[in-house]
């Protein structure tokens, strides 16, 4: 099988094993107003483990509705997706939701928080869902915030915070689970470049040092000096970049 992933100028070739995910022949047909609309047309795409990947297109390309599908959180039309080894489509919608919970996290171009929770508080919820003890809880809550710079604001709410801060916290957040994978979905789109600068050196901390694969939607430049492998999406279709 063959997919189009283009390794960036700075990119460290990943070891030799399994891709974490596995896009086989992937399609999405919608149907607005009676017409159908093809997102995805047939992609193909290996995920290595360990990299930080980006999916670069412009808006309309399929990139949300690929990383979507990728996150268990819609399903194909045809073809195939596989998560360290099973098929997605050959989960329950309990197992679907215990995947999404415990090994995979998410990251939002909205941030998604809780606007009447502290810091830590929305770090913590994360982890109820997880079904953790208190105590593991504010150990990882805390941990998680310090990972991301947080660590003096853990008790302010996201309103007391610039939008670099609330965009660090929702990363927090996805990374206290300790999942395999973030899927994070236009998280610079809110933010100036300097700003969209640090986020991107945080994921290449994680990835480094966490040790957890991040793939990334993004029209962002700056995230040809990163990304360890480069996706081009256009017109629903993977192309060379």
């Amino acid at each position: 099988m063959s997919h189009a992933a283009t390794p960036s100028p700075t990119a460290v070739t990943p070891i030799s094993a399994p891709p974490l995910v596995r896009v086989e022949a992937v399609t999405r047909v919608y149907s607005l107003d009676g017409q159908e609309v093809q997102a995805l047309r047939g992609v193909n795409l290996d995920l290595p483990r360990g990299v930080l990947a980006a999916l670069k297109g412009r808006s309309g390309s399929g990139k949300t509705t690929l990383i979507n599908l990728i996150g268990g959180l819609d399903q194909p039309t045809a073809g195939k997706i596989y998560f360290d080894g099973p098929c997605l489509a050959g989960l329950s919608e309990q197992e679907l939701t215990l995947l999404r919970r415990r090994r995979l996290g998410f990251v939002f171009q909205s941030f998604a928080l809780l606007p009447t929770y502290s810091a830590l508080e929305n770090v913590d919820l994360a982890l109820r869902l997880v079904g953790l003890g208190r105590k593991e809880r504010i150990e990882r809550a805390r941990r998680s915030l310090r990972v991301v710079g947080l660590a003096r604001w853990m008790h302010h709410r996201p309103d007391e915070m610039s939008g670099g801060q609330q965009q660090r916290l929702a990363i927090a957040r996805a990374l206290s689970t300790r999942p395999e994978l973030i899927l994070a979905d236009e998280p610079t789109g809110e933010l100036d470049t300097a700003t969209s600068r640090q986020i991107f050196d945080l994921f290449k901390h994680i990835v480094n040092k966490e040790g957890i694969t991040i793939l990334s939607t993004t029209h962002d430049p700056l995230i040809d000096e990163y990304a360890d492998i480069i996706y081009m999406l256009h017109d629903g279709v993977i192309t060379p970049s």
